[in-house]
């Protein structure tokens, strides 16, 4: 299934060019009381609404796709776990002064892996938003970057998760922009502005995906394409992603993994549009303000 959210806060099963509105689903969420649970109540309970939500679809409303505002699929991520320096031509273009400012250098210092060497990092979830929401540039003066990649969603949560299990902790998959802005600061600042973390445009449930670790996708900005490649190139893959972030966080319902993006980030600019495409997932306009 492809499940969105739009306009205000409705659900939506998307078909084709579609969405069917299937919000009265939500109604079967289970109450909550305070303390709320870490985590997506949507997501936490995607199995027991699935059924549900194909029940709803056969008689609800549709309309053109075109025609709403999507937001992101996530609505409470608890977090957001991203991968630095994760395709190894992006490690190479890294060595360039104008992204790394000193910082960060792409070097592996008799590391394994960039990601043994730096580790993951954290984005803020309140700056999650969907594909129609669009970027709001917060350093203008600055260079402020695109970086695509795929998304991983958490559906069912854990701590320490072994490698042979990681996968079935997946709900679903997304397109994500991990925008950047180019500095000395540390990533968790210069990557987690509002806005700064675009995921859409839905979620792609699992099942639909047979192998996410060989995935084409590109962006564009304009007519020219910054960044093609296919997720056969991450040098660590989906679940070793997963075994790690899980060894730190404990992981929750509705928690993002972003997985690290190819060679080709670029700066974006306000009036930009950027046009993301991850095979099997769908493609989103997402514009630069």
């Amino acid at each position: 299934m492809r499940i969105c959210r739009f306009n205000d806060n409705r659900l939506g099963l998307v078909e084709g060019n579609q969405v069917k509105d299937v919000t009265s689903v939500l109604d079967a969420l289970p109450p909550l009381t305070w303390p709320v649970p870490h985590g997506d109540h949507f997501i936490a309970n995607l199995g027991t609404l699935l059924p549900l939500i194909e029940k709803a679809a056969a008689s609800a409303a549709a309309q053109p796709l075109a025609s709403v505002k999507l937001l992101s699929p996530v609505a409470n991520a608890s977090k957001v776990v991203a991968a630095p320096l994760n395709y190894q031509l992006h490690v190479d273009e890294a060595s360039n002064p104008d992204i790394n400012h000193g910082v960060h250098m792409p070097g592996h210092d008799g590391f394994a892996t960039p990601i043994d060497k730096y580790g993951l990092f954290l984005k803020g979830a309140t700056g999650v938003v969907g594909a129609s929401e669009g970027v709001e540039i917060h350093w203008p003066e600055r260079r402020n970057d695109h970086e695509i990649e795929l998304a991983v969603i958490i559906g069912e949560g854990g701590k320490n998760i072994a490698r042979e299990d990681a996968m079935k902790h997946i709900a679903g998959y997304a397109i994500g922009l991990d925008m950047t802005v180019r500095g000395t600061e540390d990533r968790s600042m210069r990557k987690a502005a509002d806005s700064y973390s675009v995921l859409g445009p839905y979620l792609v449930t699992a099942d639909e995906i047979a192998d996410p670790g060989n995935l084409d996708f590109e962006i564009r900005v304009g007519n020219e394409v910054r960044q093609k490649s296919n997720t056969n190139m991450l040098i660590c893959d989906i679940p070793d992603l997963i075994v790690r972030a899980s060894k730190v966080y404990h992981l929750y319902p509705g928690d993002i993994i972003m997985t690290g993006t190819p060679e080709g980030v670029a700066e974006v600019k306000a009036g930009n549009v950027m046009h993301c495409w991850i095979d099997q997932v769908g493609e989103m306009d997402v514009a630069v303000r």
